[in-house]
């Protein structure tokens, strides 16, 4: 028997975005912007921003939803779409965004 349990319903995604050159205040700042009506969403368990102790010019998101239609609703909402289309050709270098399920130990 295994020592840990594979949540396959609640979804937690990792999303980084590193800066352009003399960006990166502007970045924390677009994606800071997003927080709070994002943790008001019905299926938001956690949406946390953070910034790289070895690359300052690195940010990142941590987020947990509820399920994946959750999380694909958040994906939808304007203020995403705004950022993903508009303000992110404008201060992201480049970005990796991944999808996980949570191991419970």
């Amino acid at each position: 028997m295994s020592d840990y349990v594979i949540n396959n319903t609640q979804l937690v995604c990792v999303a980084q975005f590193v800066a352009k050159t003399g960006k990166r205040d502007a970045l924390v700042a677009a994606l800071a912007a997003l927080i709070p009506d994002t943790r008001k969403e019905l299926g938001c368990i956690r949406y946390e921003l953070n910034i790289s102790l070895d690359d300052d010019n690195k940010v990142a998101f941590v987020e947990k939803f509820v399920d994946r239609a959750a999380f694909d609703q958040h994906c939808e909402k304007e203020a995403i779409q705004y950022y993903f289309h508009k303000v992110m050709p404008e201060l992201v270098e480049s970005h990796h965004v991944e999808v996980f399920n949570q191991v419970i130990a």
